[in-house]
């Protein structure tokens, strides 16, 4: 039995190996990890950073690459809001932009925006650059069926390659999968 958080984890998970059972779970970190040291779980899934940021990496058995283990959309990125009306602010947070994070998150969450769909949905997307050359892989997890895509933009057709994988995944079905996960306005967002 492997405990994680997230319904879009335990899909894939499912997906990656169909021998283990997956339940959710709650907690912190040192809850998580408890379940496991007490014999309730044969092992969790975490965030690497996570485990990391207190000092447990020693833990890790596995680390699941974003081929084999779709990230959220936006995993990880950071974002900084402004007025748009305070020039000042906005030059100055321009010098910390990272134009290629920018464009992956820009695709990324295109895709989400295109399928509907809030955080809660089972959708992962990561997005990487190679050079200009942007490459978004996507997938939409149900339990009888998984809608996979991927394709490829100049990183400055971001938006566009996100609305154009959830388009194609639409005509394959994701909408179904998304079903009631379509809480955009999820605190999560």
């Amino acid at each position: 039995r492997i405990g994680t958080g997230s319904p879009r984890r335990a899909a894939q998970l499912a997906v990656l190996r169909g021998d283990i059972t997956c339940v959710p779970i709650r907690g912190n970190a040192g809850t998580r990890l408890a379940k496991v040291r007490d014999g309730e779980l044969d092992a969790v899934v975490l965030a690497y950073a996570g485990l990391a940021r207190i000092g447990h990496t020693d833990l890790v058995s596995e680390v699941f690459e974003p081929d084999s283990m779709v990230p959220s959309p936006g995993q990880g990125a950071l974002a900084v809001e402004c007025r748009a009306e305070d020039a000042e602010l906005t030059g100055l947070l321009a010098t910390i932009d990272h134009w290629q994070s920018r464009a992956a998150v820009t695709a990324e969450r295109g895709l989400l925006a295109a399928l509907e769909a809030g955080c809660s949905a089972p959708v992962g997307a990561y997005a990487a650059l190679s050079g200009t050359q942007l490459r978004l892989d996507a997938v939409v997890l149900g339990e009888k069926m998984i809608v996979r895509e991927h394709g490829e933009a100049d990183a400055t057709d971001a938006a566009r390659l996100g609305r154009e994988l959830a388009a194609r995944m639409l005509a394959l079905g994701a909408a179904d999968l998304v079903g009631g996960n379509t809480d955009r306005n999820d605190a999560h967002d």
